[in-house]
């Protein structure tokens, strides 16, 4: 586990091949944003019927959740350490206000932009520490101070249950290996506040198994079974806040 994102993304190469490789067309990072972009899309039409909400992106990278919900919000605000990400996002045509954030030190303050609000936290529990888990789940708690302000969406990009655990003693000890179990995810929710009210899952392949054809149609037939978001490699979390 690692906590130097911001070191990383710093590199204009890496934050280009993050963009263009990792992201492109087809691959299997692309193929997993497409399926999230339209359960968001759903899942904001769904909860914000009268009212569109503000879109706040915590660890926003090159502003993939902010595209994901252009049209639909009334205004977009992203967060991230990097200028790099910030001008990538900016670059490729992602539509907010950009606000960079420390690493470190007091958890950062978000625009008071009004309510509802809806908050997205993804790529980033895996690939940081608990402190840094913390501090993005302080800054949700802080855009939604109580349970009519909106929702929380976050990202578990390698989930413990799922077949991916398989690889996870060969990759012990590796930089950007990393595990959360549902349990682990739904503690440090509650630790801030929060309450899951839907999981949903994405993905049952690993990357290794992206380009099988047969593996894809079982993945596609076992993603329609009740309860297969609990054995997903890519899972989304959607919670509020406990208070009212």
């Amino acid at each position: 586990m690692t906590s130097d994102y911001t070191a990383v993304f710093q590199d204009a190469e890496a934050v280009e091949k993050y963009e263009t490789v990792t992201y492109a067309p087809d691959s299997y990072a692309s193929r997993i944003n497409d399926r999230q972009r339209d359960y968001l899309r759903s899942l904001v039409r769904r909860e914000f019927v009268e009212n569109p909400p503000v879109h706040h992106d915590f660890a926003c990278g090159t502003g993939r959740a902010i595209r994901a919900l252009h049209g639909l919000v009334r205004e977009a605000h992203g967060y991230d350490t990097s200028a790099e990400m910030l001008a990538k996002a900016a670059d490729v045509g992602s539509r907010a206000y950009w606000h960079r954030v420390t690493g470190d030190g007091p958890v950062p303050q978000p625009v008071a932009a009004g309510f509802p609000a809806v908050v997205t936290i993804f790529r980033l529990l895996l690939n940081v520490n608990e402190g840094v888990r913390d501090r993005a789940l302080a800054f949700a708690a802080k855009v939604l101070p109580h349970r009519g302000s909106g929702l929380l969406v976050v990202e578990n990009h390698g989930n413990a249950g799922s077949v991916r655990h398989l690889r996870a003693r060969r990759h012990d000890g590796e930089r950007w290996f990393a595990e959360l179990s549902h349990t682990q995810v739904e503690k440090l929710l509650e630790r801030h506040g929060f309450e899951i009210v839907e999981r949903r899952g994405f993905s049952m392949l690993t990357p290794s198994l992206h380009d099988n054809r047969m593996a894809r149609l079982a993945d596609a037939a076992a993603r329609r079974l009740p309860g297969s978001d609990g054995y997903a490699v890519n899972v989304l979390y959607t919670a509020r806040r406990i208070h009212a």
